[in-house]
């Protein structure tokens, strides 16, 4: 019997690790990967601490102090469903099942992809799923962003301020974003939006080149250097159908990190907060674990 079961080992996950091991909780870490979208992150600017850090080399940081505390990681490992029994949690995995008198959920959030060819072989290579994250690396240069909702225009209106022209790619028939953005971005002469449009290619050397757009009028390729993938994310959420979630399928969570199941937390872009970003899913994580630790000694453990 664990104290504590930690799902995930991203910036949420980690922090709570350490958080957690600092309190002297008997705890473990249950994670198919570490360092979660942080680790396939491009070049990074805006981590308090670090004027430039590329997300592989942040991951690795992570990790290091993760591996400091000697905290007990069950990696490759996934978590599948969750159980509550009077004041105990069952933690099933995908190799096997365990008991706590607590959970942090901070199993994170998957991109959306567009599922074209190219797109794995140029992530990171000119190909991107965070305008704000990687958007003033394409300063001067022609982009395509892909999503003509929020996050879509969003990322357009970040790039109208770097990048030499915007091509706005949207699947549907009009853009579905909020009204102010649209306005914002139909204003734009850097933006050129092609609606009823899909992706069919991104094509490259070393680094993207260009896209292959497909609509009524047939297929034609666009000279761009960037490529910005904002058709959503996905919440790794389908486990814990005990908690209470959004339409979007985001754990909803309380200022303490608290779910609507007693014992059960949840930290990170797996909730429903609304930013998604690096240093609020790190600050949440340790949020968690100091919830967690109140419960616990309130519970007497």
């Amino acid at each position: 019997m664990n104290d504590l079961i930690i799902i995930g080992a991203g910036p949420a996950g980690i922090t709570a690790s350490v958080y957690a091991a600092r309190k002297r909780i008997d705890f473990m870490v249950i994670s198919k990967d570490i360092g979660g979208q942080a680790a396939w992150s491009g070049d990074i600017e805006n981590y308090t601490g670090y004027q430039f850090i590329t997300g592989p080399e942040l991951s690795d940081k992570f990790e290091e102090h993760l591996r400091k505390f000697n905290i007990r990681v069950n990696e490759g490992e996934e978590a599948a469903e969750l159980k509550k029994t009077g004041d105990n949690i069952t933690v099933i995995t995908n190799k096997g099942s365990y008991q706590a008198r607590s959970v942090i959920i901070a199993s994170g959030k998957r991109t959306r992809q567009l599922n074209v060819p190219g797109e794995v072989e140029f992530k990171n290579k000119g190909l991107s799923y965070c305008a704000t994250c990687d958007a003033p690396f394409f300063s001067g240069k022609a982009v395509a962003v892909i999503g003509g909702g929020n996050s879509g225009l969003d990322a357009a209106i970040q790039l109208m301020r770097i990048a030499s022209h915007i091509y706005l790619i949207n699947a549907a028939g009009q853009l579905t974003g909020d009204p102010i953005m649209q306005e914002a971005v139909k204003a734009s002469d850097k933006v050129t939006v092609f609606n009823n449009t899909t992706v069919s290619l991104v094509s490259g050397d070393k680094f993207v080149t260009g896209i292959t757009i497909k609509n009524q009028d047939g297929e034609k390729k666009l000279d761009v250097q960037g490529v910005f993938v904002e058709i959503g994310l996905i919440p790794n959420s389908e486990f814990a159908a005990l908690v209470e979630k959004n339409e979007s399928k985001e754990i909803k969570v309380n200022i303490y990190n608290e779910t609507n199941v007693p014992g059960i937390f949840a930290a990170g872009d797996v909730t429903d907060v609304p930013e998604k970003q690096i240093i609020i899913a790190a600050g949440e994580g340790s949020k968690a674990a100091l919830s967690v630790f109140r419960y616990l000694i309130q519970h007497k453990v």
